[in-house]
């Protein structure tokens, strides 16, 4: 019996916790009695191995936070990397330290550490939309944001989405011409919205980010591009984005195209638009244009862009915004995911 006692007590060995679970099926058929004792038992050694091992958790994770300054950069990263391992529960002891922390350096690597907690929740959710038979061009565009806004609320944007979309499909009917149809959307959203466009700035990394371009009204011919797009799609207007070189252009196709396999589809194409003011253009401009920059309109530039090769050269464009040292890891994860999205 004294060996018996002591299979069931806290500190066993493995091979003691072998015999008490055989102990524990020899119970069930002998006393009723015996067998409530054990199970109590039992569970205050199964209360006792977690606590444990929160104990052992917690001293862990001190210790590993105590090694983020260390100057040797293998090291750091090493440790870093044992962070990260921890997933997103371990932010607030990690945001505590950087209150508590007074060295700048310090501070900058516990939000590299950060930055990783939520890029690793970050590539698997491009990785969730990429796979998607359907890439909801909204719905990536503000993946893109999350990268510098990890934690924005999508809830917002949407909102602001449907405010412009309500206010342009009060303005249409049926009997208005593609063309009317374009100058009723450009009218609601750069004059009665405020919106503004210009051209791609690497130095405004924000003017890249969907939800900051509906929060300031203003943003690149990339990020506003996709605006447009998307709203154009809520209504059911047939304007793709298309592959001029050198230019953010959008064209409105003709009603019902859907071929994009076409040797020449410019002929399917009513006119061009610049996003980033409304602008449209004839066939005779973009003519002229190639005729400038000196290469063949082959048919290829026309055809319209997928969303996922939009977001695509949306995250290879912001990339562009982190050239410093300090920020190179930065600009390495958004070719990451924009690579990710060749598959």
């Amino acid at each position: 019996m004294a060996k018996t006692n002591k299979a069931m007590g806290l500190d066993g060995t493995c091979k003691e916790k072998i015999n008490n679970t055989c102990f524990k099926i020899r119970c069930i058929h002998s006393s009723p009695h015996l067998w409530k004792k054990h199970t109590i038992q039992y569970g205050l050694y199964v209360r006792y191995c977690a606590v444990n091992n929160i104990m052992e958790t917690t001293k862990e994770i001190k210790a590993l936070l105590h090694l983020i300054d260390d100057p040797d950069q293998e090291v750091f990263d090493a440790v870093s990397q044992k962070i990260v391992d921890y997933g997103k529960p371990i932010i607030p002891n990690l945001e505590h330290l950087w209150e508590t922390t007074p060295n700048e350096e310090i501070q900058n690597r516990i939000e590299i550490i950060i930055h990783k907690l939520h890029y690793r929740d970050l590539y698997s959710d491009f990785h969730q939309w990429n796979v998607t038979g359907y890439h909801d061009l909204m719905a990536g565009a503000l993946l893109v944001s999350r990268f510098a806004y990890p934690e924005m609320s999508n809830t917002i944007a949407y909102q602001e989405i449907e405010k412009i979309r309500r206010n342009i499909w009060l303005e249409l009917n049926n009997y208005l011409t593609p063309l009317e149809q374009i100058n009723i959307v450009s009218s609601i959203l750069y004059s009665y919205f405020g919106f503004k466009g210009h051209e791609i700035n690497y130095k405004e990394p924000n003017d890249f980010l969907i939800h900051k371009v509906l929060e300031t009204k203003r943003g690149n011919q990339a990020a506003i591009g996709v605006l447009y797009l998307v709203l154009c799609e809520l209504l059911d207007i047939p304007v793709k984005a298309i592959n001029i070189p050198k230019q953010s252009v959008l064209a409105y196709f003709k009603p019902g195209y859907s071929d994009e396999n076409l040797p020449n589809p410019i002929n399917k194409i009513e006119f061009f638009i610049d996003p980033s003011s409304g602008q449209v253009f004839t066939h005779n401009d973009v003519e002229n244009y190639f005729k400038r920059i000196a290469v063949p309109p082959v048919g290829s530039y026309f055809k319209p862009t997928k969303n996922k090769k939009i977001i695509k050269f949306l995250l290879e464009e912001y990339a562009k915004c982190f050239t410093s040292d300090k920020d190179s890891y930065k600009k390495d994860e958004l070719l990451a995911l924009a690579e990710m999205l060749n598959s």
